[in-house]
């Protein structure tokens, strides 16, 4: 009875951590290709025919505001504000385009803009939706726990003494549980998603502004 319950916990282990990285992995790729469609639209977006610099000040706000909300832990209200530069630049978009209808530039300037918003929305799913189901994580538990009294309750039919294994083997659950559940948490804990491309990329945007004359 005991080795068919560790081995069904290892079973679940192994499922559940097999979807953890996978899905962490998911969430960075996810923030470099926002930050390159980021960086690219405000790319494009100095040489539009006009209102190029107030679509590069919205986007540098839109920077900020991702980068406040990482720190500030209010995901939430970050959200909100970067949705509503998202449409004030593309309301900025549609009057150049409404102008300037023929341009090339124009167009591939929608274009990588329809491609950051495409990203914010697959990285709100990924960092926000995509958790690993309450039933796995009720299924893990129920699991470990009666793996632990059957392995306790075995000990006390065979009569031997309390061995110091059995309190390994909790701590070593614990420990695996706990790695689970951190790398189910993109922004909490101990191993989060790196937001080094979006500091990088903030960095060159602020570099690119010019001074002001005094």
């Amino acid at each position: 009875m005991v080795g068919a319950t560790l081995g069904l916990l290892a079973f679940i282990f192994a499922f559940t951590f097999g979807l953890a990285p996978s899905r962490f992995d998911n969430r960075r790729q996810l923030l470099l290709d926002e930050a390159n469609a980021l960086g690219t639209t405000y790319l494009r977006a100095g040489m539009l025919p006009e209102w190029g610099e107030e679509v590069r000040r919205l986007l540098r706000d839109y920077i900020g505001h991702r980068l406040d909300a990482v720190r500030s832990g209010d995901v939430t209200e970050g959200i909100r504000r970067s949705e509503n530069i998202q449409q004030q630049v593309w309301m900025e978009a549609e009057t150049v385009g409404q102008e300037n209808p023929n341009s090339i530039v124009v167009g591939l300037f929608v274009q990588s803009l329809n491609q950051m918003i495409d990203l914010h929305a697959s990285r709100m799913q990924a960092g926000l939706r995509s958790r690993i189901p309450g039933a796995i994580w009720l299924g893990l538990f129920a699991v470990a726990s009666l793996s632990l009294a059957t392995m306790g309750y075995h000990a006390g039919l065979s009569g031997t003494r309390r061995s110091l294994a059995i309190l390994a083997v909790a701590v070593t659950f614990s420990v695996v549980i706990e790695l689970i559940a951190d790398l189910d948490r993109p922004q909490q804990g101990v191993l989060r998603v790196s937001q080094r491309a979006l500091l990088d990329l903030q960095q060159s945007m602020r570099a690119d502004v010019p001074a002001r004359p005094e």
